[in-house]
């Protein structure tokens, strides 16, 4: 398992690197920069622009721009975000912790709800409980997640039980620890479950074919016949084997923990990563942009390995040497 896990990072570094090349690219075919919007301001001087390409390398090709980035990037220097005139680290260290914040609960909830439902919905299978989690289901997915957002502002507006926004209240600092912590999970309920409906709703029905499928192998046919109880046959026998495909699916969802969700952070102001992306993109806020990038990129790459090594701690059948 060791060799496989050095391989696998040693197979990593080409592909970060041709992940960050092609998106520079694209950002320079783009046409125009950011000082391009800064040459419409006539109180800013053609010679202040010029001098400020030339000190971030703009007035050079594109190819030779990356370069200077990398070698940048290997001194451990992010780069400088035009637009919020900060620099990178600054900007995403301040914005970090509020997104992993927002994306664990979300991924923490997904997961522990639709997991039971799809192995109940299973266990019911054409049962009213099916019936209705599948209607429910398919509600989820058909429900836009800025739609479901903007429905659940307006009701807490009206009944005014949640905050309406924002990630902390005004007097956050003057609460206690246990204070704090509630205030916190106030704030968190409308971005989370905006987030999560949809997800859960495609889990749990992942979860309950897979569930469907290993119900009807001989071993389970075997383990009843054998006098097992249900519940050991559902949750040792069945779980263990119905659960393998989600553990990738869980890998691939770790590259979206410090992604966010941006249009959700901006309906429900909340200082994150996503919304602060998406006006980078915008904005051609180039260093921005590949900072985002690299970080997505480093999880996705984790996240899979990750799926990979549960998966052989979890099914015996799966092994890594060669």
């Amino acid at each position: 398992m060791a060799k496989y896990i050095l391989k696998r990072i040693l197979v990593a570094i080409p592909l970060l690197f041709a992940m960050s090349l092609l998106t520079f690219f694209l950002m320079q075919m783009t046409p125009g920069n950011f000082f391009d919007s800064l040459k419409l301001n006539p109180q800013i001087s053609p010679e202040t622009i010029a001098r400020y390409e030339k000190l971030y390398h703009l007035d050079k090709p594109w190819l030779e721009q990356y370069f200077y980035w990398l070698g940048n990037l290997l001194r451990f220097e992010l780069g400088y975000s035009f637009f919020y005139n900060v620099p990178v680290a600054e900007l995403i260290s301040g914005r970090l912790w509020n997104t992993f914040i927002l994306s664990l609960a979300s991924l923490l909830f997904t997961w522990s709800v639709a997991l039971p439902l799809g192995i109940w919905a299973a266990v019911r299978r054409n049962q009213w409980v099916d019936r209705v989690l599948s209607l429910g289901s398919f509600i989820g997915l058909s429900i836009p997640s800025f739609f479901l957002a903007i429905l659940l502002l307006y009701a807490v507006s009206q009944w005014g039980i949640l905050p309406l926004g924002g990630m902390r209240s005004a007097g956050y600092d003057d609460l206690s620890w246990f204070g704090k912590i509630m205030d916190l999970l106030r704030h968190l309920a409308i971005p989370t479950l905006v987030i999560s409906v949809g997800s859960i709703a495609a889990l749990q029905r992942i979860m309950r074919g897979n569930m469907l499928e290993v119900l009807r192998q001989q071993y389970i046919l075997t383990a009843r016949a054998k006098g097992l109880p249900e519940h050991r046959v559902i949750y040792r026998h069945a779980l263990r084997n119905a659960v393998n495909p989600l553990i990738t699916l869980f890998g691939y969802e770790l590259s979206g923990l410090l992604g966010g969700a941006a249009l959700t952070e901006i309906i429900c102001s909340w200082p994150g990563l996503g919304s602060m992306m998406l006006t980078a993109v915008r904005a051609k806020d180039v260093y921005l942009v590949m900072t985002s990038m690299l970080m997505g990129g480093i999880l996705l790459l984790l996240g899979n390995l990750l799926a990979d090594i549960l998966l052989a701690c979890s099914d015996p059948r799966i092994r890594y040497d060669e």
